[in-house]
């Protein structure tokens, strides 16, 4: 049996991280997924222990000082952190864990867990990503703005990464992912010359 693994999925906000986690979970019943904490309120639709573990600020800080996080960060001035117990339990259980992030809690993790293995999902461009962040109809201008000012910065940090995935099309990503869920297929230098002017692209304008 091959011994359980722990995967790093970010994205800049937009970038699609969180629909293709859900269709890769759909399609695998035998991978978990780790529900996050966090000390924002719920947007529409999303469900307490389904989503996140939606808890405020207090506890927040004392799940901190009792070392429950094996990662946490601020972003948009909520707090997010990932349950070191949940984590190390769905692992003993025989599982394969997702961890849903951003590049800062990637950066913790693989000082906790060295054999993660870590995926960063791109856009295709820098247009398309505010387009998405327009369709999604949740954020004001100025709340956009900041997001494609965040992504800039996040896109920055592609080759701390294991492996690359652009989400141009959805179906490709996730064939993509499921590859280097159960194969390990995708190497990412291979990703790197696919990838070269989308990066080239992504980090000029940025």
């Amino acid at each position: 049996m091959n011994k359980p693994k722990l995967f790093v999925v970010a994205a800049p906000s937009g970038g699609g991280k969180t629909s293709l986690i859900q269709a890769l979970l759909d399609a695998d019943e035998g991978v978990r997924l780790s529900v996050s904490y966090t000390t924002r309120p719920p947007r529409p639709g999303e469900r307490d222990g389904v989503h996140y573990h939606f808890i405020d600020e207090d506890l927040f800080s004392e799940l901190v000082a009792r070392d429950a996080f094996l990662e946490y960060a601020s972003v948009f001035d909520h707090r997010y952190g990932t349950s070191r117990e949940t984590v190390e339990h769905q692992l003993r259980q025989g599982h394969d864990v997702i961890l849903d992030i951003d590049w800062q809690g990637a950066r913790q993790i693989r000082i906790s867990f060295p054999a993660c293995v870590s995926v960063f999902i791109l856009p295709p461009s820098l247009e398309t990503l505010r387009r998405r962040l327009e369709n999604r109809g949740q954020d004001s201008n100025e709340v956009i703005e900041k997001r494609m000012q965040r992504a800039r910065a996040e896109i920055a940090h592609w080759d701390e990464f294991d492996f690359l995935i652009v989400n141009d099309d959805f179906g490709e990503a996730l064939a993509d992912l499921q590859s280097i869920i159960h194969e390990g297929k995708l190497q990412r230098r291979d990703q790197e010359k696919r990838y070269v002017k989308i990066l080239a692209d992504l980090l000029e304008n940025g």
